[in-house]
């Protein structure tokens, strides 16, 4: 047995031991832990009052006019993550490439954790997330791209949670099966997603085949993001210094997102041009990202902090800086959400009858986040948090550990804490 939990030692040991490992973080850590429960624990009650007692109509924002805002947008974030987590994990673990490998293991892991969140904050979202469980397979719908949304990442997350169990037992050959299978449902999931508002073709704004691949090259950006920022943040939870592999691991990660910045670029400047030369419905959503109400959003979230200054410390971290690559990592991962919320809400904002002239329908619609979807949004991100601290602590940030608990009278932490600074490459993070 890996992963923290000695070779003959008993499940009950192994908890225990984690356990133990937990409440003996440190004061900041369990500070974070606690933080994150809290945020958890309130949000799910926030979403519980909106859909059984209050009614989602009342307690969010959204209208008929905008049925989908904020939480589908945070749905968004986390499933796109998760995607692009198990496509950077598969380079090293999966096709073989050496340098990716140290970061396999707790990006796999990473990759369930934002799949659940994802699956958490849509769930709070919907009037009735149980009577969605039964139908969804009891009663199939092959026209409709929501429904298969819902059964290719089902079939992702059971994938993704076999997959990190092989790795935990160390089968190599299951896992690789097991991540190449997932990698698929993935990439079909995210394009589907995409697919729910590019073939919508009453919203101009979405409507086409842009959105689908965008959202992969998105995955894969976030997906690099979220490796460099919690591998950096692990790595400070166990006050250990990167290791020689690790660190060359994360530099070839940031060379990657350096390149799938420049697509997101790419991609961000072409969408402006094409919108540009658009309809009616288009030339108002082109004007609301550009000097309107998401202006702000636009350039400074999006294109500020998600794009071009992430884009200028990647370049100056040269491959071998690891502070620049996990400020851009953050702001990546931070400027992302409200990349997700501007798409989502701006494709709304049009009224369908805008041409017609309707006097009800001379302005832009407009929304605002209720205080029950900013808790909503923050249980996915107390979700997240909270499960990365267990899961570094429980698992040991990935190291393996063999040998404790045997006639020599060590224990895991007795391992965790032997000293590690005789060994060559350390990079300070």
């Amino acid at each position: 047995m890996t992963m923290g939990c000695p070779e003959n030692s008993s499940w009950k040991g192994c908890v225990q031991d984690a356990v133990r490992r937990v409440f003996s973080g440190g004061p900041v850590y369990l500070f974070f832990l606690g933080l994150f429960a809290v945020l958890l624990v309130a949000g799910i009650a926030a979403g519980i009052h909106s859909v059984y007692i209050v009614g989602s109509r009342h307690a969010y924002g959204s209208t008929r006019e905008i049925p989908l805002a904020m939480l589908i947008a945070t749905y968004t974030f986390f499933v796109i993550t998760s995607t692009g987590l198990c496509l950077v994990s598969s380079i090293g673990h999966i096709f073989g490439v050496e340098r990716f490998m140290p970061i396999a293991k707790r990006a796999v892991l990473l990759s369930v954790i934002t799949i659940m969140s994802g699956f958490l904050v849509i769930g709070l979202e919907l009037e009735n997330p149980l009577r969605l469980g039964i139908y969804l397979f009891l009663s199939p719908n092959f026209t409709s791209n929501i429904w298969w949304m819902g059964v290719l990442y089902s079939f992702e997350v059971v994938l993704l949670i076999l997959e990190f169990i092989f790795i935990l037992l160390d089968n190599h050959k299951a896992s690789v099966a097991a991540g190449l299978l997932g990698i698929l449902f993935g990439i079909a999931a995210i394009s589907n997603l995409g697919g729910v508002f590019a073939m919508l073709n009453g919203r101009e704004f979405w409507y086409g085949p842009y959105l689908p691949i965008f959202f992969i090259a998105s995955a894969l950006l976030m997906g690099c993001a979220a490796v460099i920022f919690f591998t950096v943040l692990a790595y400070r939870i166990q006050r250990e210094p990167l290791e020689s592999p690790m660190a060359d691991a994360l530099a070839a990660v940031g060379k990657l997102a350096g390149l799938m910045l420049a697509v997101i670029m790419f991609f961000t400047i072409w969408r402006m041009v094409a919108l540009a030369v658009g309809g009616t419905h288009e030339l108002l959503v082109r004007d609301a990202l550009v000097s309107g109400p998401f202006a702000f959003n636009f350039w400074v979230m999006e294109a500020g902090l998600g794009m071009i200054l992430p884009f200028a410390l990647v370049l100056w971290s040269a491959g071998k800086r690891i502070g620049p690559l996990f400020l851009a990592s953050a702001l990546v991962i931070f400027s992302s959400f409200f990349m997700r919320l501007d798409m989502v809400v701006a494709g709304q904002i049009v009224p369908m009858y805008w041409e017609l002239g309707v006097r009800e329908y001379a302005r832009l619609h407009e929304y605002s986040p209720t205080g029950h979807e900013i808790l909503v949004v923050l249980a996915g991100v107390g979700l997240t948090g909270a499960a990365f601290l267990l899961g570094e602590k429980v698992f040991q940030g990935f190291r393996e550990v063999e040998g404790a608990g045997s006639g020599s009278g060590g224990t895991p932490e007795d391992v965790a804490q032997e000293p590690r600074s005789a060994s060559k490459g350390k990079v300070d993070v």
